[in-house]
């Protein structure tokens, strides 16, 4: 048999490393299916077919994938509406930075053009999703549109999209791929012009503040340093929480909605702001024209300097090459106390916000699902992967999930999807079959891809399926409040989650008594293949941020007057008592 053009696009994945495709076959896909086939699969150096429910869930699976390994992922659909699934978690994979390859199979070649049967144009569709998107048209020109696909996916950390007409790859490959050879990240050292304005900017402040993102992976030791050698409190973005919280005396928590702890005081107490490898993207958190903060930022990705907050001082690096850099121009700052501070009321928030539905609750019903987060903390591996929903989940797994250098925590943090923890656990596992995967899931994720239920039982994934089972979008409900309107179309009825997944033939718990959950998340834990515990929590436990302005309260007020004059003050009586304690407090 002839090599075709399916078979040298799979020699291709295979060569750059490549051990598995996530997708659905089916009609015009059919040609790399069986390539796939024929390779034998990943045990004999070939590749795996991972087949999904829904496309979707297969390029949050490959996005998460990458996002874990730092290695290109793959995904797959087949013409028209295949392929069309897969864009929701392109996006993600895309924002997230994941490099990911998709491949769109398309309508027969002859037929492009015509409105035939399943006409898209994938090449035109996943412009805003991805770094590099063509078309094969002829066999000479395959293997270089892949090699490009490749290489754009990788540099870019992005996805790159080929559309390949199935009767394309079933023509004889002519020619020979491009070798295709990995190199390593470069660092990126600032100018120096740019690192002395930074130094100049940090002798003359007296109270500095540092804020840190998913860009000081692999900096922790340096930023930490740094910290102490300018007395500046250290707060993180959601994205930064699993790079920098650990091991860190000078944490000071989030800001933002999801977050907790003295770090919004600490940003907007300062006279300098460091912003050092983060994107984050609500401004209305981060100190504005009003403010007397000097704001300092040092990002790998000069596009993102001065798009979130007016920055005086902009640096173009590696965040660990950049504190390399300035270091020796900056001077110790004589004065903790600004620091000391800081430190004192971050103590004191948690104890007194974060800790309050972790303690004394072990009794109470409905589950607080913070004292279920807490407990979930506790008996997850030290080297768990966590995948969190989008929603409430991230919120108990951002405040109660701690990190420690060797567990992982992602979500759909900046696309900000439903229904991804699931899939992306699916990722999760079958990259790193040797560690623990929890997937943090809310009821109305869960139940939005539910059929990937159906994906980890027929592989016996052992993914552990945590869900916080509230029967609402609490979110959604926040949102609503704090905008002055009644919470409306958010309660769903209540499900039995784990008696799906007992059906599936998953190992399944179902918990209502929060007494039961630790031996409940014990057993799921031990059990040797997928298990699914369902934690039936309270609906009116709701995420207040760490500072609460007055339009937010007026508008909760507003929307519970509201809920009143409806016939509803028993509800509102309920959930004023439920987040009571979640107010911060001064």
């Amino acid at each position: 048999m002839s090599t075709t053009v399916a078979d040298q696009l799979i020699s291709q994945l295979i060569d750059a490393g490549v051990h598995r495709i996530y997708g659905i076959v089916g009609d015009s896909l059919n040609p790399v299916v069986d390539a796939v086939r024929r390779t034998g699969g990943a045990k004999n150096g070939g590749i795996d077919w991972v087949h999904v429910r829904n496309e979707e869930a297969a390029a949050f699976a490959a996005g998460a994938e990458a996002q874990l390994t730092g290695e290109l992922a793959v995904c797959a659909g087949s013409c028209g509406p295949g392929n069309l699934h897969l864009i929701n978690g392109l996006y993600d994979a895309h924002r997230s930075g994941a490099p990911v390859l998709a491949i769109a199979s398309q309508i027969p070649s002859a037929q492009i053009g015509s409105e035939y049967f399943q006409e898209t144009h994938p090449d035109r569709l996943f412009v805003e999703c991805s770094s590099y998107r063509e078309l094969v048209s002829t066999a000479e020109q395959a293997p270089r549109v892949l090699h490009s696909a490749l290489r754009h996916a990788i540099a870019t950390k992005g996805v790159s999209v080929v559309s390949l007409p199935g009767d394309i790859a079933e023509l004889e490959a002519v020619g020979h791929a491009p070798a295709f050879i990995q190199t390593l990240a470069p660092t990126i050292v600032p100018a120096a012009a740019d690192v002395r304005a930074l130094a100049d900017a940090i002798n003359a402040a007296k109270r500095i503040a540092i804020f840190a993102g998913a860009g000081v992976a692999g900096s922790h030791d340096e930023v930490v340093a740094f910290a102490e050698l300018l007395a500046a409190p250290l707060g993180h973005s959601l994205r930064g929480k699993e790079w920098i919280q650990y091991d860190n005396p000078f944490d000071v928590g989030m800001t933002g909605l999801l977050g907790y702890g003295a770090a919004h005081d600490g940003i907007h107490d300062a006279d300098l702001l460091l912003l050092l490898g983060t994107d984050f993207p609500y401004n209305q958190f981060l100190p504005g024209s009003d403010d007397d903060v000097v704001i300092a930022q040092v990002d790998a990705r000069a596009e993102h300097l001065g798009r979130r907050a007016s920055v005086a001082v902009p640096v173009h690096g590696d965040v660990a090459a950049t504190i390399v850099a300035v270091t020796p121009l900056v001077d110790r700052a004589p004065d903790r106390r600004f620091l000391e501070r800081t430190l004192k009321r971050h103590a004191k928030l948690l104890d007194s916000v974060v800790g309050a539905y972790a303690k004394n609750v072990e009794r109470k019903t409905p589950i607080h699902p913070e004292f279920a987060a807490s407990v979930l903390d506790d008996v997850a591996a030290a080297d768990a992967i966590f995948t969190a929903d989008t929603g409430m989940c991230n919120v108990w797994t951002a405040r109660y999930i701690n990190p420690n250098g060797r567990r992982r925590l992602i979500g759909s943090f900046l696309h900000g999807s439903m229904a991804n923890a699931l899939p992306q656990a699916v990722g999760a596992q079958f990259s790193h079959p040797g560690r623990q995967v929890v997937s943090v899931s809310g009821d109305g994720g869960l139940s939005m891809l539910l059929g990937e239920l159906v994906t980890v039982a027929a592989y016996k994934l052992p993914v552990k399926i945590v869900v916080f089972n509230n029967s609402t979008l609490g979110m959604v409900k926040v949102e609503m409040l704090v905008d002055g309107f009644p919470d409306f179309g958010v309660d769903v009825p209540m499900v039995d989650y784990a008696a799906v997944a007992g059906a599936l033939g998953i190992f399944a718990r179902r918990v209502e008594k929060p007494t039961e959950i630790e031996s409940a998340l014990r057993a799921a834990f031990a059990f040797d293949g997928p298990a699914l515990v369902d934690l039936v929590t309270d609906p009116l436990a709701l995420s207040l941020p760490p500072t609460i302005t007055g339009v937010q309260l007026k508008g909760l007020a507003l929307a519970m007057s509201k809920v009143v004059m409806n016939g509803g003050v028993g509800e509102a009586v309920k959930l004023a008592k439920t987040n009571l304690r979640n107010i911060p407090r001064p």
